[in-house]
């Protein structure tokens, strides 16, 4: 490692990250991943100067980034969103795919409009689940709402990261992409066949044991997947998310007594070390200087984190399912807006091949990271007193 405390810093930001959050949390709620990528700010290079990230680093902080795309896979339940609901949040995200294109290329050259438009489109739906699992949101009617528009405000994104952004033609995206999602169904469908009595026997065999036969299976799916995007040329992401889907519908179906312990401890794995790592990562790579450096980083700031509310937000107030009380269906509108993961990966491409430039992506991750702020708390509070628990009426 070229920076061989950097890895401590970082573990020791991700115990800080919480104790902080809970002793804030008893006058304000602030989700913790705004402690995480902010200490990781402080320790960053622009402030204190005592964490640099190396290769290590940057290859455990892309884990993280795919574990928190696996979780969001795993916990996308296709079974209960289809109908009405998906099809309202997939006509919301290709209204704000075509606003936020025809916005940003408005704005810039085609090239830079390709990553803003692309990153405008994306929810952290990732980020929010733990908002909305601890909150008791992610039960019942709203919280079944909120997973259909989140899981194509997460999905749609990485789609179109595969055929806008990876620098080949869209044709031959579009073909390995096709054969990509052929590889997938076929996945699929071998997942929803029934498990031989040996497997089931074997995960409550050694769910207690040092054996731990789920969770390395659950690791070699999420490895697989994320090695197949990567044949295809695809951005791992899409196997990230995909890998969670599968995971779901093979435990489910062959262990379903033991799916939710099996969870808990890829859970604990992922917010207990590789997940927060990622934040905090970013915060690390934040070019807080460039954000600070002049007036136009500002302004861009805030113009993104407007047209965040607006792009995403407003087409899915618009396409809320009508049996939505008015209350609700502006809580989804933010909870949609919330956005940060994609918005960094994205932001990174963009970077990377010189579509933006440092200070446009740093206000855009900037701007992501105040939805992250703002969005969910004041969402928080439109919710307050409203149990989502055991509501179970139709809104599709």
């Amino acid at each position: 490692m070229a920076h061989p405390g950097t890895l401590l810093l970082i573990m020791a930001v991700a115990v800080l990250a919480p104790v902080l959050a809970h002793g804030v949390g008893r006058r304000l709620r602030v989700p913790l991943v705004i402690f995480e990528i902010g200490l990781g700010i402080v320790i960053g290079p622009d402030v204190l100067d005592w964490a640099r990230s190396d290769a290590v680093v940057d290859t455990l902080s892309r884990l993280g980034l795919a574990m928190l795309i696996f979780l969001a896979g795993y916990e996308t339940d296709f079974a209960a969103i289809r109908g009405g609901v998906l099809r309202r949040a997939l006509g919301a995200w290709l209204i704000s795919l075509a606003l936020g294109l025809g916005i940003a290329a408005a704005l810039g050259p085609w090239e830079a409009a390709l990553v803003v438009g692309t990153a405008l489109t994306s929810t952290a739906l990732g980020t929010v689940l733990p908002i909305l699992r601890d909150s008791g949101d992610l039960r019942g009617r709203f919280g079944t709402v909120m997973l259909a528009f989140g899981a194509v405000g997460e999905f749609g994104p990485i789609i179109a990261m595969a055929l806008l952004l990876s620098g080949r033609a869209p044709a031959e995206s579009a073909v390995l992409l096709a054969a990509f999602a052929a590889v997938t169904a076929v996945a699929v469908v071998w997942a929803l066949r029934p498990r031989p009595p040996w497997f089931s026997r074997i995960i409550a065999g050694t769910l207690h044991s040092s054996a731990q036969f789920a969770v390395r299976w659950v690791m070699l799916v999420l490895v697989s997947m994320l090695a197949l995007a990567a044949v295809f040329g695809l951005d791992t992401l899409l196997g990230a998310f995909a890998a969670g889907v599968l995971t779901r519908l093979v435990l489910t179906g062959a262990a379903p007594e033991s799916s939710a312990e099996i969870l808990g401890k890829v859970e604990a794995m992922g917010f207990g070390f590789l997940v927060p790592l990622f934040f905090v990562v970013t915060g690390i790579e934040f070019d807080l200087r460039a954000l600070l450096s002049g007036g136009r980083e500002a302004v861009l700031l805030g113009v993104f984190l407007l047209l965040f509310l607006v792009v995403r937000g407003g087409p899915v107030y618009l396409l809320a399912p009508r049996a939505l009380s008015g209350p609700d269906r502006r809580a989804l509108t933010l909870y949609a807006a919330t956005c940060l993961p994609l918005v960094v990966a994205i932001t990174t491409i963009g970077t990377e091949d010189g579509s933006v430039g440092s200070g446009e992506a740093a206000a855009m991750v900037g701007a992501a990271m105040v939805s992250v702020l703002l969005f969910p708390l004041a969402a928080l509070r439109l919710r307050a007193g409203r149990s989502a628990a055991g509501v179970e009426e139709e809104v599709w």
